[in-house]
């Protein structure tokens, strides 16, 4: 194993990005993710890349979806009202059926809002990035070494479904420092038959678009693409259980909230409160199986979240409402203590007695 290295989770991300073989990228800064352009602006030129500061977010997806047409791996970066901007561009990856990863390091909201953490991009991540019947692979880190790992995992899943990867790490994954093992197994990169390459008069003309005046045409288009969704569905939901077995309360927890809530677990196991946790790593696919295991045994769940309840409907949902799902959260760039969820812990226990 190598030697870890202590790095930024914004920097861990771009170097991760580099090592899965991207070589373009566009961007803007915007806090709390301007690490990710400043270190894609320092290494892409010593490996014959190409970093490009767009001039605005709309035209910085507008050339990911020219490189991706090409063929090649390609990324931009964000936060949150940033990415609000490239909606319409992600609209249209999706449209025409093109791999590439987006990045969004949420700061709190709505507008321009602050600098500060946040999850509060979980709804329109995993229901309503932009206009149109489409679905982005979307991956939660919660350490510096999962905001690489995520990162090459994001590259493959794009390649593999011709879709669209987002990593959604609230603003402290992208701030925080931490050890990371950059030893990586990369898988190399599938051959792209449609990719616009030039024929060399050996093959006929590849069309990327995501234009389709004809409805009949379009709907077959949407339900092609809806059948696969499903099958990414079946086979890539990921997710961590942490104590779940005999849980009568399970917390629901990403990125940092799980962090924090695992500390309140250990807290409350040692007062003889059986609690676990369920982090789903892919918010897209919503791991629901082990959701339905849980509902067997459970009494309660508990998204601990910062937002103002966004997951929560996702975790009612993989639960079939069967019992009581509550909310702990801070917004606006607050985090929640381990006291707090730990409270709340010990409050929803007293009430399922």
């Amino acid at each position: 194993m190598a030697d870890k290295v202590l790095m930024k989770g914004n920097e861990a991300l771009a170097e991760a990005a580099i090592l899965a073989g991207c070589r373009h990228y566009f961007g803007y800064p915007i806090t709390p993710q301007t690490e990710v352009a400043a270190y894609m602006a320092k290494k892409m030129p010593k490996i014959g890349g190409t970093f490009l500061q767009a001039e605005s977010e709309i035209a910085a997806i507008n050339m990911v979806y020219g490189v991706s047409s090409a063929g090649h791996r390609v990324m931009t970066s964000s936060s949150s009202p940033g990415i609000s901007l490239k909606g319409e561009g992600i609209s249209y990856l999706a449209g025409a059926d093109l791999p590439a990863l987006v990045v969004n390091v949420q700061r709190g909201g709505p507008g321009l809002g602050g600098i500060q953490p946040s999850q509060s991009d979980y709804f329109q991540a995993t229901k309503g990035a932009a206009h149109g019947d489409f679905h982005m692979i979307v991956l939660a880190p919660a350490s510096v070494q999962e905001m690489a790992e995520l990162t090459i995992k994001g590259f493959e899943l794009a390649d593999k479904y011709r879709m669209t990867s987002m990593i959604l790490a609230d603003g402290t994954m992208g701030q925080m420092m931490e050890p990371v093992d950059l030893d990586f197994k990369i898988t190399p990169e599938p051959e792209k038959p449609w990719a616009t390459t030039g024929t060399k008069l050996k093959r006929n003309h590849n069309i990327v678009n995501s234009l389709s005046l004809v409805p009949e045409e379009l709907e077959q288009l949407n339900i092609a693409r809806y059948e696969r969704y499903k099958t990414v569905e079946e086979n890539e939901c990921m997710y961590e259980e942490y104590l779940v077995d005999d849980a009568d309360i399970v917390l629901v927890a990403f990125g940092i909230t799980s962090r924090v809530s695992k500390h309140a677990i250990d807290n409350a196991r040692e007062q003889g409160v059986k609690v676990g946790l369920i982090r789903p790593i892919t918010l897209w696919p919503f791991p629901k199986a082990p959701f339905q295991k849980a509902v067997g045994h459970a009494k309660a769940f508990i998204t601990v979240e910062l937002n103002m309840g966004q997951m929560i409907e996702d975790v009612k949902l993989a639960t079939n409402c069967k019992v009581p799902v509550h909310l702990c959260n801070r917004v606006g760039g607050m985090i929640p203590d381990h006291t707090q969820v730990y409270d709340k812990i010990m409050e929803i226990n007293e009430e399922v007695k």
